[in-house]
């Protein structure tokens, strides 16, 4: 089995049905969010497909909303404008492959984006579970 740095292979890009908003939330100021920079494009290229998004969230605060990042970096993922995960990550490949590959599966079996995005918001309090489920529609508008 793969270690946690090691990349899975290649995955084709995804049906419409299962593409995915992958966003990182960082600062510039970080410097784990700048090591997390150079996972974040080897994911991008290991499942293409996906709507892939850097947000800064100092220069890019109003896309932000409401969100309070406390751990950088934190994921987000979405499914036409439904929270799937919304969390902090290790600065990780195979962890983030798998995160995504875990999502985009569950779609691909049927699953209900909007059952699976309420699962992924009720970790979180009520004001951020709503300030992450407006970006998320930004992000698919």
């Amino acid at each position: 089995m793969p270690d946690a740095d090691t990349p899975l292979a290649a995955s084709p890009a995804p049906p419409l049905a299962a593409r995915l908003d992958i966003v990182c939330l960082c600062a510039a100021w970080c410097g784990t969010c700048r090591e997390y920079e150079a996972v974040f494009a080897e994911l991008q290229r290991a499942l293409p497909g996906h709507r892939y998004r850097w947000i800064d969230i100092e220069d890019e605060a109003d896309l932000l909303g409401d969100i309070d990042v406390e751990t950088f970096p934190t994921l987000v993922l979405a499914h036409a404008g439904q929270v799937l995960f919304a969390g902090p990550v290790l600065p990780r490949l195979g962890d983030a492959q798998r995160l995504v590959e875990v999502q985009r599966d569950a779609l691909l079996r049927g699953g209900d984006a909007r059952a699976l995005s309420a699962r992924a918001l009720a970790s979180l309090p009520a004001d951020q579970a709503q300030a992450h489920a407006e970006l998320a529609a930004r992000l698919a508008s």
